[in-house]
């Protein structure tokens, strides 16, 4: 149930900060002390079950019964002694979420007793009820029985009283129903074909592993202020509000001293971070007021993502504690910067090497290039694949605005390096290269880390960028699991890897040196994928009609880019990896298009609900206030009244026009959704959705922050943006 604005506004004006004091000030002292990592294991296990353990995390190799049963036995002794009292396999179904169901360790005894027990049948495997979760038509209704298998690359943890564990989600036909299953593969795959072209350069790279760095972009806002306000409730997002007079244009809460109550919440939340071992390191103010952000240490993907999904649930139990509520949705409120998650991806080898790092010699320079120039290529080949990747009802409002990329997809690689690579592409002679040639290019390659020394900058409008080590996706929305993304880059890049691989080894086996060949191959690529490199602002309507001629797409919004899954070469190129069958890419875009008309939905009939019940009311008895006020007048003054009640009749007719259009509007506003939602297909439906009910949702949105700044501030129902924004 709602509050009252006044009743909000004064709880959060007697809030006070609530201090904690951390356990030692000394971090690594307590880091990971929820965790049953490496370090655990070793001291509960015996060496033959530690080993099996390691050899599974990193050979894929199957767990025996015999281990199974003694990690299980560890690990209840071990989370019993941090507290837990019952555990749960958690897993990441469908609903972009994270699912358990928690189960006691206690077994009766004949005696009418109870002992604690968990073996590895427990450990290993699970049946969740899956009839309740998004499936996209994988199973029937009544087939209920999904498995939940435990990952043990990802180490369990405690939270709570609770022991969770780690685990993909599938169903009884094998099909997966969850995010993590398609990502390990995803991430086997790229393991496999980088690993088979670091060979050219050095044989003692046996494995290669895809490396995450995620930001998690989030704003807070006090719990009265959000029971206040059904919009962020029901939505995560305020429908509509007048703009404040002051809001981020001075760029001053951008790295800003923290405020004190948020600076609260913050030690509390990394303090539980870091007992579960995710290595936040870094947190500061974003740019829109109470906007923040929080990063961690680099990670392998799977470990990252997981501690990614952690992280967010942390947020929203620690705020609570501190009477905030957090607000991850991609674009909160109209007008103001949204939440991103940039998605810091990298390749690393088992000697320690990033391999889109530049070395301090040709060799590993060549290295890097072929790595370097391979993504690029990929993502020019796929970019409409990494489009749907991050495509989502928040990320609609995000995209193309002032503090997130375009949804046309380029990279940003710096003039410097891009010139650079156009100096690669022609240089390479056609024919046998001469040892000038040959000197030359390696001249050039040799200053690779000169180029990239004096071109760090970053181009904020591209949604992949190089910065330095790494590529930036930076498009995901804050709300996304990163296994999606992850998904889709690491499977493109293992395509790519492969077919060059391919090509080279063909040039070998014909007589060419394996440099000349590798050099030859990367000047295909280069030409080829020249369309997806932009160096300019992505923002502009230039760059719109120049991405066109390149042959770029411009997915505007989720439907369109998940139309895209449908393609014949995209569910070929899925399944030529082994990451999705046909049938699970298909279920997935059948899950996405539902979640995007329900999301639609419920914020239509919020809004709706809002205009009707809560702004047209409030407007009214405003103006009846008015009328009342000039009826007195006239009642006194009689024909003088005229001149003294001029303001009050503009108020009333400018209140009674915006009354009367946003009664209008709210109609046909109710209409166009009826004819979308009897359209033929989810497609349609979410199509329509996108281009005609959001238009005029944001028509009755506009109305409705009309009538703010018209109606008196005392008869608002509504705490407002400024209010929101900036109490503290």
């Amino acid at each position: 149930m709602s509050i009252s604005r006044k009743q909000a506004l004064q709880d959060v004006l007697d809030r006070k900060p609530r201090l904690i004091e951390r356990p030692d000030n000394k971090i690594s002292n307590y880091y990971g002390e929820n965790v049953f990592n490496l370090t655990m294991m070793r001291e509960y296990l015996t060496d033959e079950a530690c080993d099996g353990i390691v050899d599974a995390m990193e050979n894929h190799t199957p767990i025996s019964r015999t281990i199974a049963d003694q990690v299980a036995s560890a690990m209840k002794e071990w989370a019993i002694s941090r507290g837990a009292t019952h555990y749960t396999h958690w897993f990441q179904p469908l609903t972009g979420a994270t699912a358990e169901k928690h189960d006691s360790f206690i077994t009766p005894t004949s005696d009418g007793r109870v002992i604690e027990k968990f073996d590895g049948s427990l450990l290993v495997q699970q049946e969740p009820d899956a009839s309740s979760f998004p499936s996209g038509g994988i199973r029937n209704t009544f087939e209920a029985r999904g498995y939940t298998l435990w990952d043990p690359t990802s180490p369990a943890f405690v939270w709570g009283h609770t022991l969770c564990i780690p685990t993909i989600f599938i169903s009884y036909t094998g099909f997966a129903l969850d995010n993590k299953m398609p990502l390990l593969k995803a991430l086997a795959k790229v393991d496999e074909a980088a690993t088979s072209v670091c060979q050219y350069f050095d044989k003692n790279i046996t494995k290669v592993v895809a490396t995450l760095g995620w930001e998690q972009e989030y704003f807070l806002v006090d719990k009265a202020l959000h029971a206040a306000r059904p919009d962020l409730q029901m939505t995560g997002r305020a429908l509509f509000g007048a703009t404040p007079a002051k809001g981020q244009q001075l760029d001053d809460h951008y790295f800003g001293s923290i405020p004190a109550r948020a600076n609260a919440f913050m030690k509390e939340f990394e303090l539980e971070c870091h007992k579960l071992g995710i290595p936040v390191t870094t947190r500061h103010n974003e740019v829109a007021p109470n906007q923040f952000e929080c990063a961690p240490v680099f990670e392998e993907a799977n470990l990252a993502n997981d501690h990614n999904l952690m992280l967010m649930e942390v947020l929203e139990q620690v705020a609570r504690k501190h009477d905030f509520r957090v607000l991850l949705h991609e674009k909160p409120y109209p007008g103001l910067n949204g939440s991103g998650k940039h998605n810091n991806w990298s390749l690393g080898t088992n000697t320690g090497v990033n391999l889109l790092k530049p070395g301090n010699n040709p060799k590993t320079n060549l290295r890097f290039l072929t790595f370097f120039v391979n993504t690029l290529a990929a993502l020019h080949n796929r970019a409409d694949v990494v489009r749907a990747s991050f495509a989502s009802v928040g990320n609609d409002h995000r995209l193309g605005a002032n503090e997130a990329p375009p949804a046309i997809i380029s990279a940003f690689i710096g003039s410097q390096l891009s010139t650079l690579l156009d100096e690669l592409e022609t240089s390479i002679k056609a024919g046998k290269m001469t040892p000038e040639d040959k000197t030359a290019l390696k001249l050039e390659i040799g200053r690779i880390p000169e180029v990239l020394l004096d071109n760090t900058d970053r181009n904020r409008t591209s949604p992949f960028a190089f910065t330095g080590n790494k590529f930036e996706l930076r498009a995901v929305g804050s709300t996304a699991n990163c296994a999606v993304p992850m998904t889709v880059l690491n499977t493109i890049v293992a395509e790519q890897l492969n077919d060059f691989k391919h090509k080279v080894d063909a040039r070998i086996d014909k007589g060419e040196k394996k440099d000349d060949a590798i050099l030859k191959e990367l000047q295909k690529l280069i030409a080829k994928s020249k369309a997806i490199r932009f160096e300019g602002n992505g923002y502009s309507d230039e760059w719109v009609k120049e991405a066109k001629k390149r042959g770029l797409s411009n997915l505007k919004n989720t439907p369109e880019a998940l139309e895209v899954l449908n393609r014949k070469e995209v569910v070929e190129l899925f399944e030529s990896q082994g990451v999705l069958r046909k049938e699970e890419v298909a279920a997935r875009v059948e899950v996405e298009l539902e979640n995007y008309i329900m999301k639609r939905q419920i914020e239509y009939r919020v809004l709706l609900n809002m205009s009707r019940n809560i702004i047209l009311p409030a407007s009214i008895r405003f103006q009846n206030g008015l009328l009342g006020n000039v009826g007195q007048l006239n009642a006194i003054l009689g024909k003088d009244a005229k001149k003294y009640s001029i303001a009050q009749l503009e108020l009333i007719k400018s209140a009674g026009q915006l009354i009367q259009d946003l009664h209008q509007s709210c109609g046909e506003m109710e209409a166009i959704h009826d004819r979308a939602e009897s359209a033929k297909s989810a497609l349609q439906t979410a199509k329509q959705f996108a281009e005609k009910l959001m238009p005029s949702m944001e028509h009755v949105a506009a109305i409705c922050a009309s009538l703010e700044e018209v109606v008196d501030d005392a008869d608002w129902p509504l705490p407002k943006f400024s209010e929101l924004l900036f109490t503290r």
